[in-house]
């Protein structure tokens, strides 16, 4: 039988054993993982993964499920408490454009993937990359599963105050992965004014300034 990249043999990203995923998981004695089939690993893992589920009157039943796995990532909110202002990013999401977005061109906090990094040296990474800006003092929020009916990514939420004198630019990620990132700078205000209108739609920015105006640096 030939060799499968991803499974018997390293792939382009050099990994092996994809299909082994959730075999040998043993914390809910009311599941049971049977056989685990890979779909597609062109980057992100999917997998189809057969199950046996104890439902609540006893009996065993079997099920499928698809899961996406594309790593655990990590999202900051840069605020300055002096100008009550948060700085974002703009850039094209094909996903959402194909999913009714107007143009694609979603406003968000900065964040990234972990890529094997500690969650903390993983969004300073990010945040240098996307928004220029070198985070120095930083607080962690909370860690939340933002699409667990098929997404196995779990986000780190922190914040962290900027200095934008210290900004390098108005635009920022890597051309070589082909980002193109615009900065956008709000007024906390503004930004919950696009929240409400919906020019701000994606989630993981739209609990960080809920969190800043309820618990953070803008609290009321």
């Amino acid at each position: 039988m030939t060799d499968r990249p991803g499974i018997d043999v390293p792939d382009h990203r050099g990994r092996t054993g994809l299909d082994r995923a959730g075999l040998e998981l043993d914390r809910n004695p009311g599941v049971r993982v049977t056989d685990v089939e890979v779909l597609a690993s062109a980057w992100h893992v999917l997998r189809r993964t057969t199950l046996e589920y104890r439902a609540p009157s006893g009996a065993w039943e079997t099920q499928q499920r698809e899961t996406y796995d594309r790593g655990n990532g990590a999202t900051v909110l840069l605020y300055d408490p002096a100008r009550r202002t948060v700085l974002l990013t703009r850039q094209f999401r094909y996903p959402v454009y194909v999913n009714d977005h107007p143009d694609g061109m979603l406003v968000e906090t900065a964040a990234g993937l972990l890529d094997d990094d500690h969650p903390e040296a993983a969004i300073r990474r990010e945040a240098a990359e996307e928004t220029g800006v070198e985070i120095g003092e930083i607080e962690h929020l909370w860690d939340v599963y933002m699409s667990p009916g098929s997404v196995t990514e779990r986000l780190h939420f922190y914040a962290a105050p900027y200095d934008s004198t210290a900004r390098t630019g108005d635009s920022g990620g890597l051309e070589e992965e082909g980002e193109h990132i615009e900065l956008v700078e709000l007024d906390i205000e503004e930004a919950l004014s696009m929240v409400r209108s919906g020019s701000i739609q994606d989630a993981k920015t739209i609990m960080l300034l809920q969190w800043a105006v309820l618990d953070g640096p803008f609290r009321r």
